[in-house]
């Protein structure tokens, strides 16, 4: 759960590097809170909580997107590989859970070696 609110107070960071735990974690439970939502709007027939959670998300999963390819060495472009129907999803997930660099790269220093705060 750390992971997740961590995501969600550096919502607009979009520079930098993301772990593939951060990445996963938030991941996880960003999609377990949307099926909770979605069928409890389904119960209770109205998908506003559902939308509302939807758009509240969508910028920190974006930053956090671009973070975990930026930790991998890519620039956040690659994301755009995602509307590529059937191999652009495929090789996306692949890129994102790939390990980064263990260096520094451009976008910043390996966030495994910069204890946490």
């Amino acid at each position: 759960m750390d992971w997740y609110l961590a995501v969600l107070k550096n919502y607009v960071g979009f520079s930098g590097r993301a772990r593939r735990t951060e990445f996963w974690m938030y991941t996880l439970f960003n999609s377990l809170a949307t099926l909770v939502l979605y069928v409890a709007g389904m119960a209770i027939d109205t998908m506003v909580p559902y939308f509302l959670y939807s758009v509240a998300t969508f910028l920190p999963s974006l930053a956090v997107a671009f973070r975990r390819l930026h930790d991998t060495g890519r620039p956040a472009w690659w994301l755009l590989l995602g509307f590529v129907p059937f191999v652009g999803g495929i090789i996306l997930i692949v890129f994102l859970a790939s390990e980064g660099q263990e260096e520094a790269n451009r976008y910043g220093a390996n966030p495994k070696a910069v204890p946490a705060a």
